[in-house]
């Protein structure tokens, strides 16, 4: 599975996402860290990535028009290591609901 975080996401996180054996780039990676959404969107619709994200606007857009499926980071200012760590307990589940085709997945 590939994925694309984006820039309110340390590029730790990417770099979690890969040990766990699956693609996943930083906007950084990809030159899109200053992008608008629109161009975000159309990076991840293009390359069949799931953006992770912490904006609203990703989710929202996702359920009333569809595109590449969302991970919706809801957590409060956190330390990176809390961020990674709760990606890493919830992990399994993230993909396993992607899978089964859902299309926004909340990490509250």
């Amino acid at each position: 599975m590939r994925f694309l975080v984006d820039a309110q996401l340390p590029p730790a996180l990417a770099r979690r996402i890969q040990a766990f054996g699956h693609i996943a780039e930083h906007v950084f990676d990809v030159g899109l860290a200053r992008a608008k959404d629109h161009e975000v969107r159309r990076h991840a619709e293009s390359t069949g990535a799931v953006i992770v994200s912490k904006d609203e606007d990703f989710a929202v857009f996702r359920v009333l028009r569809g595109g590449p499926q969302v991970v919706w980071v809801r957590l409060g200012n956190t330390r990176k290591a809390d961020l990674l760590r709760r990606i890493e307990t919830d992990f399994g589940a993230i993909v396993a609901a992607l899978e089964r085709g859902e299309g926004l997945i909340e990490i509250a």
